[in-house]
């Protein structure tokens, strides 16, 4: 089961349900925040919520996504109560391209490792703990609250202070914490992380900055369990053509962690198990354009796409304004 939100043909807010093949609107909810409480409240998680209200219409997704009316696939109303975060170096193969990226600026010396590929030979080593066990710390990221999320289809911001505008194409956990403080995954979605590659290679203390921009995820959560194997692809087009494309893999077979343990190791701080918030976690990638020598222009566009996931996550790059900072006082 996949689930959508959308503007309808009357500019209202829309949830859609993808079951057998088929998109139909999902009657009497306008998000999938409030589902996710009905859900919480009754029996059957989200599939009981679901069958509870009924399905409507059918839907076609392809044309919602032409005519940008794709939501992202959850938000919350209060948009600081929505953390999006991530992990890094949890991919195999992930680690070449950072040990590159941060040797950058003058190689090691024979038989010493960045602390990129230290990180990474640590997940390789204790990244998937057997069950009941405590696996290695992962890298961790924050990215911003719901401020930053931009919907599929719809332009993402570049400051005008950024060196690079570089998608990062990953699978997003989704996830509320209940009233109990207990986060509740409700599925997975395609996401483009988006980083800034150049101040990042600057130094690698830089990565916190190099985080903080907009974000892209969805057009679709698949409810349920992440497949094991994921295999996509992300490409960037430059005035309708290619100018480059690679393919992407995922899911626990391809990683140096398991989700269990990426999930322990963000959702152990009190901080991020607060009754009511969403998060949306990022898990990681090993393809960047970046490690290719790509460096996008505005009006480029970014594509994730992998049939598991169902529509296609695409949007455009634009470059910000300059705008002042200014420090007023108040006192």
């Amino acid at each position: 089961m996949h689930l959508i939100q959308y503007i309808d043909d009357k500019g209202n807010r829309a949830v859609g349900v993808t079951r057998d093949g088929q998109t139909r609107q999902l009657k009497g909810v306008s998000s999938v925040y409030a589902l996710v409480q009905e859900a919480l409240a009754g029996v059957g998680g989200l599939p009981g919520a679901v069958e509870a209200h009924g399905l409507g219409d059918p839907i076609d997704k392809a044309v919602l996504a032409r005519e940008g009316r794709l939501l992202a696939p959850i938000d919350h109303p209060d948009p600081a109560h929505l953390h999006v975060t991530g992990t890094g170096l949890t991919h195999l193969g992930s680690a070449a391209t950072r040990d590159a990226m941060h040797k950058a600026n003058g190689e090691k010396p024979a038989g010493e490792l960045t602390d990129s590929m230290k990180m990474f030979r640590m997940g390789l080593e204790n990244g998937k703990p057997a069950e009941g066990e405590k696996g290695v710390q992962p890298e961790w990221f924050y990215k911003g609250n719901g401020h930053i999320v931009v919907n599929p289809g719809q332009p993402i911001p570049s400051p005008s202070f950024a060196l690079d505008a570089g998608e990062e194409p990953e699978i997003a956990g989704i996830y509320v914490i209940d009233a109990e403080g207990q986060p509740r995954r409700l599925g997975f979605a395609l996401g483009n992380e988006f980083s800034d590659h150049v101040t990042e290679r600057i130094n690698y203390l830089y990565l916190a900055h190099s985080k903080l921009r907009a974000c892209s995820f969805g057009p679709e959560l698949r409810v349920g369990d992440l497949p094991r194997h994921i295999e996509g692809m992300s490409r960037i087009l430059r005035d309708g053509e290619v100018l480059w494309e690679k393919p992407f893999l995922s899911g626990e077979d391809n990683m140096s962690h398991t989700i269990a343990n990426l999930e322990y190791h963000h959702f152990k701080y009190d901080l991020f198990c607060q009754p009511g918030d969403v998060h949306v976690h990022m898990f990681g990638t090993a393809t960047l354009s970046f490690a290719d020598g790509i460096s996008t222009k505005p009006d480029d566009v970014f594509e994730i796409e992998e049939d598991q996931f169902g529509l296609a996550l695409r949007n455009p790059v634009q470059v910000e304004e300059e705008k002042p900072v200014v420090i007023g006082g108040l006192y």
